[in-house]
């Protein structure tokens, strides 16, 4: 009962934050919506038993991403005469989008439990009493060890391309020269005066 109970409150939490993230005015109050939606969808995957999945969602989505977010849009300079605007604009191709994502969902929702492929999956009991996140991490390194590299490497690359161009000389920039730094002595970058009482300091 208590199970069933939280289930409503994270699923209507979860669907109203996700609601009022897209007619929210402000965008910062959608980034703060997102991050509401986050954690309950969080709650939601502890029912299910996913508690990784939920960790997941917490820690990379709610620590990262959507911080991520709201320090971006904190920082631009949205004109939103311009964002409304837009939003007529783009108005039936959204609703397009939208009603195919609810036919999919629709299609989802009905053909749930149906098939023999699908009730036999759901009825097989596990073969072994092992956690999630130890039979993530089995599958990871075993089976799916080369796209899991694979994809390491694309991420390391994407961040090296995000320093080369974002570390690009400029002429107004003063650089540091480390070595100059090192060099320079006590003596030779401060001065011991003692000026008389009224006439300050010289520079």
């Amino acid at each position: 009962m208590i199970a069933l109970l939280a289930f409503y409150l994270f699923a209507t939490i979860c669907i109203t934050s996700a609601v009022l993230v897209i007619f929210a005015r402000n965008p910062v109050h959608s980034v703060l919506w997102l991050i509401v939606a986050f954690f309950n969808a969080a709650g939601l995957m502890l029912l299910a038993g996913a508690e990784f999945i939920a960790m997941l969602l917490v820690i990379v989505y709610v620590g990262a991403v959507a911080v991520l977010f709201l320090f971006v849009v904190m920082m631009l300079d949205i004109d939103f005469a311009q964002l409304r605007s837009g939003l007529t604009r783009n108005l039936p191709f959204g609703l397009l989008i939208a009603l195919v994502l609810l036919a999919e969902i629709i299609i989802a929702i009905s053909a749930r439990g149906s098939g023999p492929v699908l009730q036999q999956a759901s009825a097989m009991p596990p073969a072994t009493p092992v956690p999630n996140i130890e039979a993530l991490g089995t599958l990871l390194y075993t089976r799916f060890l080369l796209p899991f590299e694979l994809a390491g490497l694309i991420l390391l690359v994407a961040m090296i391309g995000a320093i080369v161009l974002t570390h690009r000389s400029r002429g107004d920039v003063r650089g540091q020269d480390v070595s100059r730094q090192i060099k320079r002595r006590p003596e030779d970058a401060t001065r011991n005066l003692n000026p008389p009482v009224g006439e300050g300091m010289k520079l």
